[in-house]
């Protein structure tokens, strides 16, 4: 799937720009500093995982999209498992949202 790819390429390239926090203590310390721009969090993940991100998410106004398995994730940062992620760069934020939003990405959003 040619828009997966796109979506992995780019958080590929935002590790490598220094632009992502991974792992559940890094992620959520982006979202309550206000540095995360988006939030990816592995469909894998447990459902305590991504309720805990979707209340956090809501409540910090950050949105939050559930794409992916761990390893997919986890390889596309040069790691092994990543179960969640956060994009702190403003600019590579709306290209994922954009991408996610094309290929059906999974989002909640607050109102």
């Amino acid at each position: 799937m040619d828009g997966n790819r796109k979506l992995l390429n780019l958080i590929g390239l935002a590790t490598k720009a220094g632009k992502t926090a991974s792992g559940e203590f890094s992620t959520e310390k982006a979202v309550k500093t206000g540095k995360a721009g988006v939030v990816i969090v592995s469909a894998e993940a447990s459902d305590n995982t991504k309720k805990m991100f979707a209340n956090m998410c809501a409540y910090y106004n950050v949105p939050i999209y559930y794409f992916g398995g761990k390893e997919e994730l986890g390889h596309a940062m040069g790691k092994q498992f990543r179960a969640s992620l956060a994009v702190t760069d403003e600019g590579l934020s709306k290209a994922i949202m954009k991408l996610m939003t094309a290929n059906g990405g999974s989002e909640y959003e607050s109102d």
